[in-house]
């Protein structure tokens, strides 16, 4: 099956933890915004295409099946190309360790746009410094604290047993996000986070990778984007 993947040009967002899985698993898929634009995104949110109805990117086209929400999505493709344990009991947790990602995600996000994603940065930058030092003070270190935790019940190299895992590739690109937009917050637990960074080097190591990571296909860490590094939010 071919994959068509729908989400924002320009930015890696929530639709990068879809393109590391599918990437990593040598899947053939389209990113159909990046070749045709955003304006092809919109006859699926408006309700204009058949199948079920996302509420916005990313978004990905199956078949005949259109499946939304980053977490729902891997639940979808782990299973299928060896992303994912066996056991309905350790994919529900697999489920649960992304959900968890997309929570930390969130609330990087929030740290630059706190009051509203309607207005811009620079009409709440004073909220938004608030926000940021809360978040790098206490929001970090408990999320990645956890997750040390869960590396550590497992094989010490894995967040799920003993095998790889979409969730290891998502921590990856959730360390990657928080090493870019909070460079001196992320250097002040290092020595608390030593298997998430075994992790993410290797995950970076993995063949499929780290040819997308040299590759055009990576898209650059900016200022549009979830993961946004603004000086002034990193300042200790």
């Amino acid at each position: 099956m071919r994959y068509k993947l729908y989400y924002w040009r320009g930015i890696q967002g929530r639709g990068e933890f879809v393109r590391l899985a599918l990437e990593d698993a040598g899947a053939d898929y389209d990113d159909v915004a990046r070749e045709q634009g955003d304006h092809a995104m919109m006859p699926f949110l408006q309700g204009k295409q058949p199948g079920a109805l996302p509420f916005a990117p990313p978004f990905l086209r199956a078949g005949k099946e259109v499946i939304a929400q980053a977490a729902n999505i891997l639940a979808y493709l782990g299973p299928r190309h060896g992303l994912a344990p066996a056991s309905e009991a350790a994919q529900r947790y697999a489920m649960q360790l992304q959900q968890t990602v997309t929570d930390i995600v969130a609330e990087a996000h929030d740290t630059h746009h706190p009051i509203s994603g309607d207005l811009y940065y620079e009409q709440q930058r004073g909220e938004a410094r608030q926000r940021a030092n809360a978040f790098c003070a206490a929001r970090i270190p408990k999320f990645l604290g956890y997750f040390e935790q869960v590396l550590d019940r497992g094989d010490g190299h894995h967040a799920i047993g003993r095998r790889h895992s979409y969730v290891d590739l998502s921590l990856f690109q959730l360390m990657s996000g928080l090493d870019y937009a909070f460079p001196n917050a992320m250097k002040a637990i290092r020595r608390r986070t030593t298997k998430l960074r075994a992790l993410q080097d290797r995950v970076a190591e993995r063949p499929n990778i780290a040819a997308y990571l040299a590759s055009e296909r990576r898209i650059p860490f900016n200022e549009d984007g979830i993961f946004r590094h603004y000086p002034e939010l990193d300042e200790r």
